[in-house]
């Protein structure tokens, strides 16, 4: 359990540490919310195929797999990981500048990997830190991290704005400010020294402990990861779908801030949900929604219907990561968390970017249909969670609760 209070040797927390680390996340999360939605928009404007943009998007995936993990290494061994921070945001900020000289799909995918590789490291150490406070001086990391969503939704509706009036070419100067912005913050980020634990990236590196390899574990973090991966199609696809169909840059970015707003209401009921409903329901509730709400998305549903269809967002992402997040406190003692996380992060990153890679294959084949194909994403997900609940161990009949040692 995260303590209560600081052992009295750490001393007073640095100043405004709450305040700064709010910041932190802002800043990345200021070029999340202008990229997720809108680069995709760019790299139509360029005239790449689908399947082209399905590529360009995945590979930095794929890649990010591999580099977060060895920059956590890094600054975990470091004596201040705010340096792998600085690092990341100056360097994501120079290949940024680069990018705008890219027209073509090679120099294009090159840099954009090359920028992926250097900032995959930024939010994980932000996250890092923040949870470094709550352990050490009982900080609250919800209060923390809220306003890094809040800033993505910010950005979202400011994208959507500057979209509908200047077009694609608002993309990379958007991106290349909010880069700035990461470099800023770095600068000003809190110094708290070396962790005294590693951070889930860094657990990677290592193998698993052996209560991480349990089959109904493995079965239900698969499920749920794969259930994660078939927001791909919405991620890469969508902006692009709702442009084509005629929706303003304004209502686009109401539709993606509506699925945010939606996550972070979710997390902001949490605490109440969990006691009132079992981690299964929890987890059986987003999964059997996600198969729903990629069945629906090709229907022609209006502007409101959309927004209504985001907002299940609070379903098929928050309370079922919620849920998944239980069930490994439950399951996994404390000094194995980071490896847990680990594995939590490495599962999603795989499988997003294989079927980031695919959804250009399906929405260049079949359009909007495609989204059929991420149904049956979250339908096996769904299979395997439902395995991990079938063979886990001391299963109850009732309400499929556990009693099961950690």
């Amino acid at each position: 359990m995260i303590p209560a209070s600081a052992p009295p040797l750490l001393g007073p927390p640095p100043r405004h540490f709450a305040l700064r680390i709010a910041l932190l996340f802002c800043a990345p999360l200021i070029v999340n919310g202008f990229a997720m939605p809108y680069f995709p928009v760019w790299l139509s404007s360029l005239s790449m195929s689908d399947f082209e943009i399905g590529v360009v998007l995945a590979v930095p995936l794929f890649i990010r797999v591999i580099t977060a993990p060895l920059a956590g290494v890094l600054a975990d061994r470091l004596g201040e990981r705010t340096i792998v921070l600085i690092w990341s945001g100056c360097l994501s900020l120079a290949l940024a500048f680069v990018l705008f000289l890219a027209k073509d799909f090679w120099p294009v995918l090159v840099i954009y990997a090359l920028q992926s590789a250097a900032y995959s490291p930024y939010v994980p150490i932000v996250e890092a830190l923040a949870l470094s406070g709550v352990r050490r001086w009982g900080f609250d990391y919800a209060l923390m991290r809220v306003w890094g969503s809040i800033a993505f939704i910010g950005a979202t509706m400011l994208g959507g704005w500057m979209i509908g009036l200047i077009g694609g070419a608002m993309v990379l100067p958007a991106m290349a400010a909010g880069f700035g912005l990461t470099v800023l913050m770095a600068c000003a980020a809190p110094r708290i020294g070396r962790p005294r634990r590693p951070s889930p990236i860094t657990a990677i590196t290592e193998a698993p402990p052996q209560s991480l390899r349990q089959p109904d574990l493995q079965l239900l973090l698969i499920g749920v990861t794969l259930v994660n991966s078939s927001h791909a199609m919405l991620f890469a696809f969508s902006a692009i779908y709702w442009q084509q169909i005629g929706y303003s840059g304004t209502q686009i970015g109401a539709l993606w801030s509506a699925g945010v707003a939606a996550e972070v209401l979710m997390f902001f009921f949490a605490k109440a949900i969990v006691r009132r409903f079992s981690v299964w329901t929890m987890i059986f509730s987003g999964c059997l929604l996600a198969v729903v709400r990629w069945l629906i998305f090709p229907m022609d549903l209006g502007f409101s219907g959309y927004f209504v269809l985001q907002c299940l967002h609070a379903f098929t992402y928050a309370i079922m990561h919620t849920g998944m997040q239980h069930k490994l406190v439950e399951r996994v003692a404390e000094e194995q968390e980071a490896s847990a996380q680990g594995l939590y992060f490495f599962y999603t990153g795989i499988f997003t970017a294989i079927f980031t890679l695919l959804s250009g294959y399906f929405y260049a084949w079949f359009g909007v249909a495609g989204f059929y194909s991420m149904s049956v994403v979250a339908l096996t997900g769904c299979c395997f969670a439902f395995a991990g609940w079938y063979l886990q161990p001391h299963r109850l009949g009732s309400g499929g609760k556990t009693s099961e040692a950690s």
